[in-house]
């Protein structure tokens, strides 16, 4: 399980570099929903259970980012990992 505490996040910017560091996207990484999409969907393993603390701050600062990661989620367990589970507390 990787739990990762969103509740600081002010930006997109703060996002893409968080989801980077803790999901060991490399360098590379494009910081935009198009490459997080790239990279969970063929350049790193998510692990089974992955757990967002501080949903609700981020959804308050950034609701659209929030938005768009959870759904890159969703479809993400929908094409490739049907046991994954998210948890957004």
């Amino acid at each position: 399980m990787v739990t990762i505490d969103v509740a600081s996040v002010a930006n997109e910017d703060e996002l893409h570099r968080l989801l980077q560091r803790k999901f060991g996207f490399p360098d590379f990484y494009g910081r935009n929903w198009s490459a997080f999409w790239d990279a969970v969907s063929g350049l790193v393993f998510i692990p089974e259970h992955v757990r967002f603390t501080g949903w609700e701050l981020l959804a308050e600062r950034v609701p659209g980012e929030a938005m768009m990661l959870s759904d890159c989620l969703v479809r993400y367990r929908d094409l490739y990992r049907p046991g994954l589970r998210v948890e957004y507390l």
